[in-house]
């Protein structure tokens, strides 16, 4: 048995590390002309909180440009370093955007993120979150609550294909993606989080 790519690993990391890292919620509203993103609001620099801004054309380009630098760290590292390579910066490309270096470690919640590392690791894993997303938001209509969900599904998706290493790595950003959430967990357990599509 060959032994693990330590090397190649090291560098998908820091390759996703330093794709995930780049806050473009911050970087958008800024070239917008609206200050710190992480004035207002939650303080987030993701693209829920850039809603609040009011520009929906900000808020949407940065949920696109948060999934696209997982997604695009590790077609790079499979591409360049190989599939442990791959693996390896999807876990930088997430613990990149949630905490960036470059804001003090405070960014993003991560679910962005966690989409388009998954539409690179497996397109059919990436559908499986998305279908458990859009029942549960059409169930319940609470955003949070729906990333959630889904995030529990996603480790378990890649179990039942038979990628154990994928499902493992999955799981441990789900956890930290929860523990990201924790004040929005707390709100839903007292009845306050805000729905989809509720005014105020």
């Amino acid at each position: 048995m060959s032994a693990w790519p330590w090397g190649m690993i090291a560098a998908g990391l820091v390759l996703g590390y330093v794709f995930g890292s780049i806050p473009f919620g911050l970087l958008l509203t800024r070239a917008a002309g609206l200050g710190d993103v992480r004035a207002i609001g939650s303080g987030n620099i993701g693209a829920t909180n850039v809603l609040r801004t009011g520009r929906k054309g900000l808020a949407a380009a940065t949920l696109v440009l948060d999934a696209l630098k997982g997604t695009v760290a590790i077609l790079i590292a499979a591409r360049l370093l190989g599939p442990e390579a791959a693996l390896a910066a999807a876990i930088g490309a997430f613990v990149g955007h949630v905490f960036p270096v470059w804001l003090g470690f405070k960014g993003g919640k991560g679910v962005a993120t966690f989409i388009g590392c998954l539409v690179a690791l497996d397109w059919r894993v990436a559908l499986a979150f998305a279908a458990v997303w859009l029942g549960t938001a059409f169930a319940f209509r609470y955003s949070s609550l729906s990333a959630l969900v889904a995030s529990l599904v996603t480790p378990l998706a890649f179990w039942y294909l038979g990628d154990g290493p994928t499902a493992l790595v999955t799981a441990a950003l789900a956890l930290v993606l929860w523990v990201k959430h924790r004040p929005n967990i707390e709100r839903l357990l007292a009845g306050t989080e805000g729905r989809i599509g509720q005014k105020g």
